[in-house]
């Protein structure tokens, strides 16, 4: 028998051997446009509410396109789930007065959570111009959600910087005047490297950002849709993924597989470095995340089992 190789001998413990399913995690999904893909979305959303997630986030399209189809998912969510909805809102294109109207019209259907957002211009690849009686930035909507009612309150965070921020020490100030501005946490663009986020969490808190930041993760099975997102958000696509991606297009349960073990090892990583709290872009399709939260640990009903120990 030949003995085992010594680069196999130096390997380190397996990646998942230790996690304790001491996560939390939350998931966001996307206004759906049809009925098909309304019957996709509530399917995604019953197979993922058994893990209990901290919040489920609802998008807002740019200019307010979504707005009345993700003020009907959230109300929808309030009444038929257990899940407690977060909806996004955006400045583009819009009054102040009009969103405090949505704000407040969100407060009255029950919904305690805000993920307040500058928002994307509506046509790509042209720079965000504030509406003259609009909020100027995320900065300003946080301030006057938190004086319409006691909102909880997300923000987004860059970990490979904003396109538009000048450099890192702008971005982070940026972020830092929207935690004082009274949002409660930050949830990241998504990413592709741990070091990319453990350093961004590192560098936050040695300016003074004590919020929790949430990485975001997107499960990637579309390597052309997703360069279409990354160039929005300066988010790094690495070559590596791309080669994985090669050959798969016709083949999507293969796509899937690598896709899952891609974003499963991105977290596993990201937890033995100390995070627990996870938050996944589904792209309203429950099977990649729900498997990486199961290696994880995570398993449906889990604070019921933890009450009944």
């Amino acid at each position: 028998m030949n003995p085992i190789s010594p680069s196999i001998r130096t390997l380190s413990k397996p990646l998942f051997e230790d996690v304790a399913g001491d996560i939390d995690v939350s998931f966001e999904f996307f206004p759906p446009k049809t009925d098909k893909m309304e019957q996709t979305l509530w399917e995604a959303i019953r197979m993922l509410e058994p893990l209990q997630p901290r919040f489920v986030s609802v998008t807002y399209g740019a200019g307010g396109s979504t707005r009345d189809r993700t003020h009907a998912t959230v109300e929808r969510i309030v009444r038929e789930t257990s899940l407690a909805p977060a909806a996004h809102l955006t400045c583009v294109e819009a009054t102040r007065a009009a969103i405090d109207d949505i704000a407040r019209s969100y407060w009255a259907a029950g919904v305690r959570h805000i993920v307040a957002l500058r928002g994307d211009p509506p046509e790509q690849g042209k720079a965000f111009q504030p509406h003259p009686d609009g909020y100027a930035n995320a900065v300003a909507l946080v301030t006057g959600l938190k004086r319409i009612a006691p909102f909880e309150i997300s923000v987004a965070a860059y970990p490979e910087c904003h396109p538009d921020s000048a450099n890192r020490a702008a971005d982070l100030d940026n972020l830092w005047r929207k935690i004082d501005a009274g949002a409660d946490r930050a949830i990241t663009q998504f990413f592709f490297s741990p070091e990319s986020f453990l350093r961004f969490r590192d560098h936050a808190a040695s300016v003074g950002i004590d919020a929790e930041i949430v990485p975001g993760i997107l499960p990637l099975s579309n390597v052309a849709q997703t360069r279409k997102f990354a160039a929005q958000c300066g988010a790094t696509i690495p070559a590596w993924m791309d080669k994985l991606f090669e050959g798969l297009d016709d083949l999507p349960a293969a796509r899937q597989l690598v896709a899952a073990t891609v974003a499963a090892e991105l977290c596993g990583q990201l937890y033995a470095g100390g995070v627990r709290h996870f938050h996944f872009y589904t792209l309203n399709r429950a099977e990649l995340s729900y498997a990486i939260c199961h290696l994880l640990g995570l398993r449906p009903n889990r604070h019921e089992q933890e009450q009944a120990a």
